[in-house]
């Protein structure tokens, strides 16, 4: 039974969305990680052990056990929501890329809600909406000083010359897990990017838990050469997740 409280009024609360793999759930404890630390910036006081175990439930179900499923944990002062539906992303999607586009809202780089996945999470749903009706597949946001900072629900990267660039995190973004994981696994060189530094890169790709690592045809007018790095990139991830599965 959901309970009214803060997190329904005014979004103080926290959520993770995780990917579910033949029922097994990609990065959990990073994602655990990251939900401890939003439940701890909003002074929420939820006994952990229950979000575990209603977890554990769910994941215990029949239909969680095979194919490409997602988990969703919502948490808030009086509730423990856990909710599972399709992961919808299809194999066509990476081969095509994504097209972006510069969003007209700013990325507020100087809030501490950006750097937690919290239920203020308007901006983001809305700008995703918008550009889905353009036939855009993610927006991108730019922060308060014209920077580049994140995708609506992504974290944004670039490649010249076979290196891997992403904006710092000081540009305002959610950590992603994904991002994470290629900060641990590959050499990350980090840079202020403005939109009209684009044409200098060779690539483009996006990363959240849901999609993984997700090519980019092109960034409003501007078409990549290339998606080559980005698609290798992707099966690399793919690969090592089949392997804990």
């Amino acid at each position: 039974m959901f309970i009214p409280d803060e997190g329904y009024y005014f979004g103080l609360g926290a959520f993770e969305t995780i990917a579910v793999e033949n029922g097994s759930p990609q990065f959990l404890p990073q994602h655990y990680n990251r939900l401890r630390l939003a439940l701890k910036f909003l002074k929420l006081n939820v006994d952990f052990s229950e979000i575990e175990e209603k977890v554990k439930t769910v994941l215990a179900q029949k239909e969680m056990r095979e194919g490409r499923k997602v988990l969703k944990i919502t948490v808030s002062e009086k509730n423990i929501l856990i909710t599972t539906r399709l992961n919808s992303y299809q194999k066509e999607d990476y081969e095509k890329g994504f097209s972006t586009a510069i969003s007209n809202v700013k990325r507020n780089e100087t809030s501490p809600f950006t750097y937690h996945k919290t239920l203020n999470y308007g901006d983001c749903i809305i700008e995703k909406r918008r550009a889905k009706e353009m036939g855009i597949q993610e927006p991108i946001f730019l922060n308060t000083k014209g920077e580049i900072a994140e995708g609506a629900t992504t974290n944004v990267f670039f490649i010249k010359d076979n290196q891997i660039t992403a904006p710092p995190l000081s540009c305002g973004m959610l950590p992603g897990i994904i991002r994470e994981y290629l900060y641990s696994t590959y050499s990350i060189r980090e840079q202020i990017i403005l939109p009209e530094d684009i044409g200098e890169f060779n690539e483009m790709f996006l990363t959240n838990s849901l999609l993984g690592i997700m090519p980019v045809n092109r960034l409003g007018s501007h078409i990549f050469p290339s998606m080559n790095i980005g698609k290798k990139l992707s099966q690399e991830l793919y690969n090592s997740q089949r392997s804990f599965c």
